[in-house]
């Protein structure tokens, strides 16, 4: 079979990917970007762009139940239509993946649909749905293959026929109830969402708090937001076996309790999509996860071969993976002698679309009390910004980390209305090494959200 030589072969279309994929293919270079179907990656298809349209329909709905409060009079009662839910959804992702398409044909590369799998340096068979075999490679190549929902092993809980957070977005119909198995982010996320739009949540969480990543305080602000919406919240509790049996899913726990419900979803986080690819054939090592590993260049350790996004340990974010594709092309271009550009020590903000959401950049107190630091701590609640008064959004609790002696910003968690939108505000004093003072008083609109900032680092809420 004659092998088909590249400057650039990019296996795996995610965000870092398709974006170097693209740009170099513009600038003349010789590209082919294999994927096995999903067009755009994982973000357009069935993570961001879905569930996020899902979470505005949700609150949409439930700020359309609250309509009286605001002077609105909503004839009959505001409800799901999930036929128009799905098909708008549909839309708007049918639009990016045409969108995204066009764009890669557009600039010239070679988009090759099909499996792809190492078979020496560099080089790749590639097969597609009919059977038709290519083999590929690159003068240097960049493995982009993302992650999928993970499914541990638990008693009967494959038997079961379990949702995951791809699967569950094709719904034709929402269950009455469901049980969430994982009190991570997206776990997290379709709780809030579900419950919103009527469905009986349960999440059954292993560890002590939910979002075990963030301080004990936002978790339980987070927790308890959950409960408003009517989410029952089991912590500490481990499923020790799953069955589905007449329409019911039980989950038993390791305390002797049983959850029931009409569905089950497994939210305990992804694993990379390494498995398949062959590439020890190329010379390049996995790590115990399956994780391809990188130095901080996102150099694998095959000459010439790169890795990135969620596939190579990066942050699970899609822009985490942009941030990769930045530093693919300063590395790709640079020249002998030149330093390369790294990932070390990037400030890589999140954000946690439950209702209300989570924005966190930095240290949380916890962290930054581990580093030894010396900390002054800010806690508000979100009632206290009058923006939140006027678009009635008072639930949340936002939070600072400021270290003493330097008053540097360490970090924050803005639990409330927009914080998704006011984190990127934090990010941008950090990142320019301005003092909380600075930030406090800076001339900011009002009433905005991000005017809050400046209550948040007064007096009045930051520690002395």
């Amino acid at each position: 079979m004659e092998t088909e030589e590249f400057d650039l072969l990019v296996v795996g279309g995610g965000k870092a990917g398709k974006s170097l994929a693209m740009d170099l293919a513009a600038a003349g270079q010789r590209v082919a970007m294999v994927e096995r179907g999903m067009i755009g990656g994982t973000c357009i298809n069935v993570a961001c762009i879905p569930t996020k349209t899902l979470v505005n329909s949700a609150r949409l709905l439930a700020l359309t139940r609250r309509a009286a409060e605001f002077g609105i009079t909503v004839p009959g009662s505001p409800a799901i239509d999930l036929d128009r839910l799905r098909d708008r959804k549909q839309d708007v992702v049918g639009t990016m993946v045409a969108g995204q398409r066009k764009s890669f044909l557009a600039s010239g590369m070679e988009l090759v649909i099909g499996e792809a799998r190492f078979t020496g340096p560099r080089t790749v068979v590639v097969t597609d749905d009919a059977g038709t075999r290519r083999t590929l490679s690159g003068t240097n190549v960049v493995v982009n293959t993302g992650m999928v929902p993970q499914v541990p092993d638990i008693d009967g809980l494959r038997a079961a026929d379990p949702l995951t957070s791809t699967s569950i977005l094709a719904l034709a119909a929402l269950p009455e109830s469901i049980a969430i198995l994982g009190g991570g982010y997206i776990g997290c996320e379709f709780a809030s969402m579900l419950a919103i739009m009527g469905v009986k949540v349960t999440i059954i969480q292993r560890g002590p708090a939910l979002l075990p990543r963030e301080d004990a305080d936002v978790s339980a602000a987070v927790t308890a937001a959950l409960e408003a919406d009517g989410v029952s919240v089991r912590l500490g509790a481990a499923a020790v076996s799953v069955a589905r049996n007449n329409g019911t899913v039980a989950v038993s726990l390791a305390d002797g309790t049983t959850v029931e419900a009409a569905d089950i979803l497994v939210a305990v986080g992804r694993e990379p999509v390494t498995g398949a690819l062959g590439l020890e054939a190329a010379g390049v090592e996995l790590s115990a996860k399956g994780l391809v590993t990188v130095d901080e260049f996102l150099r694998t350790t095959a000459e010439g071969v790169w890795a990135a996004g969620d596939v190579a340990g990066s942050p699970q974010f899609t822009h985490a993976s942009w941030n990769d594709y930045r530093i693919l092309k300063a590395n790709l271009a640079a020249g002998p002698g030149t330093q390369l550009r790294s990932t070390r020590d990037r400030l890589v903000p999140y954000c946690v679309f439950t209702t209300p959401e989570l924005g966190r950049v930095g240290f949380s107190e916890e962290e930054a009390r581990a580093t030894g630091l010396e900390v002054r701590v800010a806690r508000m609640p979100v009632s206290a910004i009058p923006r939140a008064r006027t678009v009635g959004q008072l639930d949340g609790l936002w939070k600072a980390v400021v270290e003493r002696g330097t008053d540097r910003i360490l970090g924050v968690s803005l639990l409330g209305h927009e914080s998704s939108e006011v984190i990127a505000v934090v990010q941008m004093a950090m990142l320019g090494g301005l003092a909380y003072q600075q930030l406090r008083d800076a001339v900011i609109a009002h009433p905005t959200m991000a005017e809050g900032l400046q209550l948040l680092f007064s007096d009045a809420f930051l520690e002395q």
